[in-house]
């Protein structure tokens, strides 16, 4: 099981290897190349959010059937960088924009489950980006790392 301040540490090391970048399709495919599915990076990634949802300290709040939580605050030793976990299944999320981009890191927990159509690995949007989040065909968790924090959820 990992405690919360290592998954800290965890996120501090791929936060340093993302610092500077843009949030473009050249990072995503950065991203899964060097920390996709089978890396290291991943396993640890997905092993450690199954284990803070087991323990209870990921994703324990719960609205329309997903259970979500801010793991992490932006602080210095993440680059500024906020943490969040949803744990969904075949449903939508709520409708929101990313002002400074948004880079999620999908890990499919039951059946075939994709993130927006995409499958296990990294999907990044750029700042100023929007989209109502969608998990189909299963069931997964999406870590969202998020440049200062930034979200803003529509009204509607």
């Amino acid at each position: 099981m990992m405690a919360p301040d290592q998954f800290h540490s965890l996120i501090a090391g791929l936060t340093a290897s993302v610092a500077g970048r843009a949030l473009d399709a050249a990072l995503a495919s950065d991203l899964n190349r060097e920390h996709g599915p089978g890396s290291r990076t991943y396993e640890a990634l997905f092993q450690a959010c199954r284990d803070g949802v087991a323990e209870g300290w990921m994703c324990e709040r719960e609205a329309g059937g997903i259970r979500y939580g801010r793991v992490i605050k932006p602080t210095p030793a993440t680059q500024g960088y906020s943490v969040d976990v949803v744990d969904m299944d075949d449903c939508i999320g709520p409708q929101h924009t990313h002002p400074n981009g948004e880079i999620d890191l999908v890990m499919p927990l039951e059946g075939d489950a994709r993130f927006d159509g995409a499958p296990a690995g990294w999907v990044v949007y750029g700042p100023g980006t929007a989209h109502r989040p969608s998990v189909s065909g299963g069931r997964a968790l999406v870590l969202y790392l998020l440049p200062q924090g930034a979200i803003e959820f529509s009204r509607t």
